[in-house]
């Protein structure tokens, strides 16, 4: 589900922002977070919008092929590890570079329409989504570790 949420959410924010948006669209900055590149506004929304939908495509494939799998080698009873459990985690495992992508695409659109950036900036945005989706995932991973242990 988190996938389609935030793939949603990018086509809302384009939605919202498109028509407001300059012909030329800063997309890359220096580091003192002057504008370096532009492109035109129907590129930039092309590439904000296609990794959103290769990613949450990805989700849902992957989705299918575990409960494919599952429900031709596994049988739910005596799995120590529940396949939806794996389908939970791998469905939602892209939402974490979706979340940063959708991100970065309102810090482009903020400093497009009101020169300004977010705050955090993108970097820093991106690195705590990661540690947070990382203990997140290890939570699981040790949750699941123990019911393997325990089914032994």
């Amino acid at each position: 589900m988190l996938p389609l949420i935030f793939l949603l959410l990018s086509v809302i924010l384009v939605a919202v922002f498109y028509n407001r948006l300059p012909f030329q669209v800063a997309y890359h900055f220096q580091s003192d977070g002057s504008a370096d590149r532009w492109f035109v506004r129907n590129w930039v929304v092309l590439w904000a919008l296609l990794p959103q939908f290769l990613l949450t495509l990805g989700a849902i494939v992957v989705t299918w092929v575990i409960s494919i799998m599952a429900a031709r080698f596994l049988e739910p009873e005596s799995a120590l590890v529940k396949p939806q459990r794996i389908m939970l985690i791998m469905g939602n495992m892209v939402a974490i570079p979706q979340l940063i992508l959708d991100f970065a695409m309102l810090d482009i659109f903020s400093y497009n329409l009101f020169q300004t950036h977010l705050r955090p900036s993108v970097l820093v945005f991106a690195l705590v989504v990661m540690v947070v989706g990382g203990i997140i995932l290890g939570a699981f991973f040790v949750q699941t570790m123990r019911q393997v242990w325990k089914g032994k």
